[in-house]
């Protein structure tokens, strides 16, 4: 029979110890902004695919009334003119030749919905869904153009993220 002696176990020593943790540090450090750059890569590619299908909508919209959402009355209890009631009213509801829009289909009102769903998407960012309507015939952020959501000019049909705070908005 063998006697274990106190003295004779073997283990770690405190510097191999030491050793690991650094090691394992480093590769902490190299790996979590690889991490945090996905999600931001995630974010742009989220924020396109969303402009794009907004813009989709916006101009099947222009080809079928010959003028863009909110440059005219969304009519009854829809949004007035130049205004983001109008301008949603007009992409999730059923409208008009003329742009008047209605939540029910009939004769009259046999265009769209543009979107499926019965709101504006949400801006991937920041996760607003505000829509900042102007009628300048040129789109621009200001410096208080921070609140995101989006942008949209109705002359033109140009929409873009409403966040100067980010290199975002450029898309």
């Amino acid at each position: 029979m063998k006697i274990r002696h106190p003295s004779l176990q073997k283990g770690f020593t405190l510097v191999e110890l030491l050793i690991v943790v650094v090691i394992l540090g480093v590769l902490a450090a190299i790996a979590i902004p690889q991490f945090s750059a996905s999600t931001d890569d995630s974010k742009v590619a989220a924020l396109d695919s969303t402009l794009s299908n907004l813009r989709t909508a916006i101009e099947l919209y222009y080809q079928q009334h010959g003028h863009y959402p909110s440059s005219v009355a969304a009519g009854g209890s829809f949004g007035a003119i130049n205004t983001e009631a109008a301008f949603r009213d007009q992409l999730v509801n059923y409208t008009s030749a003329a742009g008047a829009a209605s939540v029910t289909k009939d004769a009259t009102y046999k265009y769209g919905p543009y979107l499926k769903k019965s709101t504006i998407p949400a801006d991937p960012i920041t996760n607003s869904t505000a829509v900042v309507v102007v009628t300048a015939g040129t789109l621009g952020l200001t410096t208080t153009d921070t609140t995101g959501g989006w942008k949209f000019d109705n002359k033109t049909g140009q929409l873009i993220n409403n966040n100067t705070t980010n290199s975002y908005h450029t898309r």
